[in-house]
């Protein structure tokens, strides 16, 4: 019997501008948002579920300002505790990323993995942190994640994260897969005008490479005071062939949902041996370069 899972990807806009909210409200709005948009995944019955990177809030690595260290919480927190209740009354298994502070003063780009029935399993810290223009200023907000690259065993699947910036380096995405990773999630703040053209190139790559499902998904819209560029969603899930099997708008809020047969994993990687073939002994220069 074929293993299917059905995953979801919610990709949403933040129209609430801080010049005209309180950072406080501007959580408040976008969490509320996003409440119904899990609701509407769990009447899709969808089983895996990411929201997009840093979602109760806008983009705000477009400045570098203090004020935003007040969005950070704890793990658990309340925003997490909040989902590890929708997860158990779902039963499912939720991937959500948030501004994270463990300890005063340190602020780490997190994803918390939380089971079908509300436990939390882990939670993984961005490791690459980009610091260019425009406007992709995270340096200023986050260390660079030291974790390594967990996979984590959920009731419907082994389940593997990726932030954002992280796609433009294969070597996590391999560790990945040979940590034994089935769905690997990579929730996003791309805009149009600077790495558009990667978006459907990186990930499938992943994917192919390593043999695995990818759900990458992508905020939307023009986000005010700032406006860096466009956030063109385009949520996606492509299978281990590299193939995009469903795709969101460019245009609008959405929920992007895709069953996929986790068994075409071994059949992928019983034609295309990959794994088999690598050469280890001889990447040495990539960590001595």
């Amino acid at each position: 019997m074929s293993r299917i899972v059905r995953g979801g990807l919610i990709q949403a806009s933040c129209e609430w501008s801080p010049e005209k909210h309180s950072l406080d409200a501007i959580k408040k709005k976008m969490i509320d948002k996003h409440l119904g948009w899990i609701e509407k995944a769990a009447k899709e019955r969808v089983q895996l579920l990411c929201l997009q990177e840093l979602f109760y809030g806008p983009y705000f690595c477009a400045e570098q300002n203090v004020r935003w260290y007040d969005l950070a919480e704890p793990v658990p927190g309340p925003t997490t505790v909040l989902m590890q209740k929708l997860a158990k009354k779902h039963k499912m298994v939720m991937v959500v990323p948030i501004y994270e502070t463990p300890e005063t003063g340190t602020y780490y780009n997190t994803a918390v993995v939380i089971d079908a029935d509300g436990a939390i399993l882990g939670k993984y810290r961005k490791s690459h942190i980009p610091h260019c223009a425009p406007g992709f200023w995270e340096k200023f907000y986050f260390k660079p994640g030291n974790l390594g690259y967990p996979v984590f065993e959920t009731r419907y699947a082994k389940v593997g994260v990726y932030i954002c910036y992280d796609r433009h380096f294969p070597d996590g995405a391999r560790i990945l897969g040979l940590n034994g990773a089935e769905v690997v999630f990579n929730p996003s703040a791309t805009v149009a005008s600077h790495a558009e053209y990667l978006w459907k190139l990186e990930q499938p790559a992943h994917a192919v490479a390593n043999q695995y499902f990818v759900g990458a998904n992508n905020r939307l819209g023009r986000e005010k005071p700032w406006d860096i560029g466009e956030f063109f969603g385009q949520s996606y899930f492509c299978n281990p062939r590299g193939r995009i099997i469903s795709e969101g708008p460019r245009d609008r809020d959405a929920l992007v949902v895709s069953d996929m047969d986790l068994d075409l994993i071994l059949e992928v990687r019983k034609q295309w041996q990959f794994f088999r073939d690598r050469r280890p002994e001889t990447y040495a220069p990539i960590t001595a370069l």
